[in-house]
């Protein structure tokens, strides 16, 4: 099965917002073992919308679209999938119950226009909106699929999981075998090392599949196959896993969808380990990843944004000597990083303390380049580490793969000193 992604919406092609429901869908699509070939964008005009579905029923068996469904007149998704097929416009019933239930319970009056939310195409199966108000369709025609989701990414994700997702089984996938996935997350790797490492995997793949994705400092493999029940499956994806942990034991942090974070919190709170952070740079972004986790107070004991050399000395006890001078390592050093995750950590009384200090950007600092980073990780009883990160991109970016890195170096620890 192949499928085309139609995105509708002027303002895409502005770049006024990102197509990020692109990107969701063509991984979903590939979870169900369908291609995506083409990924289209379209404004709001009805002859170049009609023209796009006219282009896609040709090399797509599924047209699947996002956006346009909303109450304005340049809303027309509907009525240009309608006009290509023939169709007519009704309003649903259901739908319209609850567009207008909806401005009942605020006590607002209800525009005419907000009637054009409950429309759906005859013939086609409405999909409800539990998010929001425009409702969607899907119906075949021809041995075509099409399938309409609103934009708005927090209505269309959960319409396509919990409505679009399961016609899809049910009308379009009825003779496939079900698809179960795992996703492996690896930190302390770039995506073409990684790539590099599995390639032979990856060219004789069949069965089970892989395909590796890319986030800022996470690399993400997901590992797939076909089969007649989960047991079946689990037996397949497993052996994959082992195969690929048994190259990458250092790496390969999880065999789920989680951010390294959570594996960090969970691993310190089973056995009763605690953290501290001291921040330059990064501002409380460290923090901020660790805190975000649920059950995260277990663990993290607190943390001090230290971005002035006054602060690092008066709330972290770094010698002056160390920071200001002629001949001082400055804030920007291997000896700070030690000294600031030493202090951090003595302060909160955690078993481990966690330092960065680096130059982010824009300009340089103490005449030391951008991405320039250090990074340190003290342990109770242990030695202290200290690593030296060049970094390269903008400030946002260096700020994260700073704070992603010293997670990484803490897990790694972590394994070393649980036996993991």
């Amino acid at each position: 099965m192949k499928a085309e992604i139609i995105a509708v919406g002027t303002e895409l092609l502005l770049g006024q917002i990102v197509n990020s429901n692109a990107r969701y869908l063509s991984q979903e699509l590939a979870a169900l073992g369908i291609d995506t070939f083409f990924q289209t964008v379209v404004g709001d005009n009805m002859d170049r919308l009609q023209q796009a579905i006219k282009t896609a029923q040709d090399r797509a068996d599924i047209l699947l679209f996002t956006g346009g469904l909303g109450p304005t007149q340049d809303d027309l998704t509907k009525d240009a999938v309608a006009a290509v097929l023939g169709r007519s416009l009704h309003i649903d019933r259901l739908a319209m119950d609850h567009v207008e239930q909806f401005f009942k319970d605020r006590s607002r009056p209800m525009t005419d226009n907000n009637k054009r939310q409950a429309l759906s195409i005859d013939g086609a199966a409405p999909l409800p909106n539990r998010t929001g108000l425009a409702i969607g369709n899907a119906l075949s025609e021809d041995g075509k699929f099409y399938i309409l989701l609103p934009g708005p990414p927090k209505e269309m994700i959960p319409m396509f999981e919990e409505e679009a997702k399961t016609w899809i089984m049910q009308h379009i996938l009825t003779e496939e075998k079900p698809l179960y996935s795992k996703m492996l997350k690896f930190a302390g790797i770039g995506e073409s090392a990684l790539e590099t490492e599995l390639l032979d995997l990856i060219e004789g793949q069949t069965d089970p599949t892989l395909a590796p994705y890319a986030k800022e400092s996470e690399v993400t493999v997901r590992i797939s196959t076909k089969a007649a029940s989960a047991q079946e499956a689990m037996e397949r994806l497993d052996a994959l896993e082992a195969t690929i942990r048994d190259r990458l034991p250092e790496h390969l942090y999880a065999s789920e969808d989680v951010p390294i974070e959570k594996v960090i919190i969970d691993m310190m709170t089973l056995h009763g380990l605690t953290v501290g952070v001291a921040e330059s740079c990064t501002g409380g972004l460290l923090m901020q990843n660790l805190t975000s986790i649920p059950g995260s107070s277990a663990a993290f004991k607190g943390g001090i944004v230290c971005y002035s050399n006054e602060m690092k000395e008066k709330l972290l006890n770094v010698p002056h000597d160390l920071l200001e001078g002629e001949e001082a390592p400055g804030a920007v050093s291997q000896e700070t990083a030690a000294v600031l995750a030493e202090q951090v950590r003595m302060i909160m009384d955690a078993d481990f303390g966690l330092s960065v200090t680096g130059v982010a950007g824009p300009g340089f600092s103490e005449r030391k380049p951008v991405g320039l980073v250090y990074i340190g990780l003290s342990e109770r009883g242990g030695q202290t580490a200290t690593f030296k990160l060049n970094l390269k991109g903008n400030r946002e970016a260096i700020r994260t793969r700073s704070a992603k890195t010293i997670l990484y170096h803490l897990w790694r620890r972590l394994n070393e000193r649980t036996g993991v």
